[in-house]
């Protein structure tokens, strides 16, 4: 039986690749496990591997070509088999089973069809759904084949791609007991379901497990106009224009999101100026004692990020985000470092950054830049953060207001630390030397309130001033 070789999906933003070069030949003997393309997307490129072990079979497409995430591009089989398109294995089969479809009414309404329809299935989309034991009754697919009244491959690829992460375990519980996984949110590394999360999910009974991680979570109900984008039109001046540099890949991305998040938050910008003396003496310390045990050199912004982790976990409504319905507090401390590349702004995020050694964030922080100043990053590099630090004190800049990066509810940018004279409560008669620095918290109003958003980086500075404390923590 063929194995298909189609184009992962990429996160919710990513929607085509570019093909980059074909690493097996047409007709080849490939592994499993075995690297045969090379894509790009609008941040990075990647490889697809071989789902196993066979001839490979490559599709009509070319080197440069732009392709759809979840288009099937080649097959692995026997010798004497040959890649065909969807359309043409289709074509093939005169007369499709059709099955009773259960389409949620909002699908329903869009694509003309009852909440519980007979839809007609592709032979590929069936095969597909029973190796990966999938359920056409009853899993939900919304279908787009035959101007939407045909479940296609793609579909129950992107049924697939779409589906939460979950142990074995709670994979097994879940079909047992009847959750939707989808409504579950997973406590585990990573945003895993456990089994734990499952058992809390059937517990609640008629609430769902939507309502009840939203109650869990301290929900706060805010009016949906608060997601309301204002329109915005205009004619660009004459001018005389030297260069025009499209607007694509990830400076269109960053326009996109930039744009959406200073039109839909209420940002507020706390600024405070903290001596940064210790903080400084400490990572000079730190250099000569360990660098030679870590393997690199500990920065400022490895010790800072531990800092903000910690005060995260100890200020959950800044570990937050805003739904349609609510402000949900978040159970990850992953935290976003904002990385300037050839390609643009790209933010790594360190995952679960509060339980990480000094070695541990500071060995995955510099994996990751190395991948996104490449063009390297992995899939999961760049997606899923709570939090974002951006430095911009390598420039000489003093201070700034960085954007929230959504769904965040708030961003800290960081500037440089210089040499001031400052009075002192010890020293009131003259002032001394001391190190300070400039941090800019920005925060969503809508989520946070201005009193819990100033205690957050009080917290911070205090860490800072006397790092001895997170010792205590």
């Amino acid at each position: 039986m063929a194995v298909e070789v189609y184009i992962p999906k990429f996160g919710q933003t990513v929607e085509e690749v570019k093909l980059l070069q074909w690493l097996a030949e047409d007709g080849a003997a490939v592994k499993k496990g075995q690297e045969i393309l090379e894509i790009e997307t609008d941040k990075t490129t990647f490889f697809v591997e071989a789902e196993g072990a066979g001839t490979l079979h490559r599709g009509p497409y070319q080197v440069d070509q732009t392709i759809p995430v979840l288009t099937v591009v080649a097959i692995i089989g026997a010798k004497d088999e040959a890649f065909k398109a969807e359309a043409e294995v289709e074509a093939e089969a005169e007369t499709e089973a059709k099955v009773e479809v259960k389409v949620e009414p909002e699908v329903a309404s869009t694509l003309a069809l009852t909440s519980t329809s007979k839809v007609a299935v592709s032979p590929r989309a069936r095969k597909l759904a029973a190796e990966k034991g999938v359920d056409l009754t009853t899993a939900g697919i919304i279908p787009t084949g035959g101007e939407g009244v045909r479940i296609a491959e793609r579909d129950v690829l992107a049924y697939l791609a779409s589906a939460p992460k979950a142990t074995p375990v709670a994979q097994k519980l879940a079909a047992e007991t009847g959750v939707d996984l989808r409504s579950v949110i997973g406590t585990g590394p990573g945003g895993k379901i456990t089994k734990e999360d499952v058992e809390q999910a059937v517990s609640q009974g008629s609430r769902g497990a939507g309502e009840q991680g939203s109650a869990a979570r301290g929900a706060v109900e805010l009016p949906a106009s608060s997601f309301q984008q204002p329109a915005t039109s205009f004619q660009l001046p004459a001018a005389d224009v030297t260069e025009r540099l499209p607007l694509k890949g990830v400076r269109a991305i960053i326009a996109d999101r930039m744009g959406t998040s200073v039109h839909t938050t209420a940002r507020v910008t706390l600024m405070m100026e903290i001596d940064a003396t210790e903080f400084v003496a400490l990572r000079e310390r730190l250099k000569i004692k360990v660098t030679e045990a870590l393997g690199f050199a500990p920065g400022y912004n490895d010790l800072l990020a531990k800092m903000v982790a910690n005060a995260l976990r100890k200020f959950p409504a800044m570990n937050a985000r805003l739904a349609p319905d609510a402000v949900e507090l978040l159970a990850h401390v992953n935290m976003g470092m904002a990385v300037d590349t050839e390609r643009g702004l790209l933010v790594p995020v360190i995952r679960d950054a509060d339980r990480k050694s000094l070695h541990q964030f500071g060995s995955e922080f510099r994996e990751m830049v190395d991948r996104a100043r490449k063009g390297r990053s992995l899939p999961d590099d760049l997606s899923g953060g709570t939090f974002t630090i951006t430095n911009l004190g390598m420039y000489d800049v003093d201070a700034f207001t960085p954007v929230i990066n959504l769904p965040e509810a708030a961003i800290l940018g960081v500037g440089r630390i210089q040499p001031k004279w400052v009075y002192k409560p010890e020293s009131p008669a003259a002032p001394v030397l001391r190190q300070m620095w400039t941090l800019s918290l920005v925060f969503d109003h809508r989520l946070v309130d201005g009193a819990p958003a100033a205690k957050f980086l009080q917290y911070i500075k205090g860490l800072i001033e006397e790092p001895y404390l997170l010792l205590a923590e």
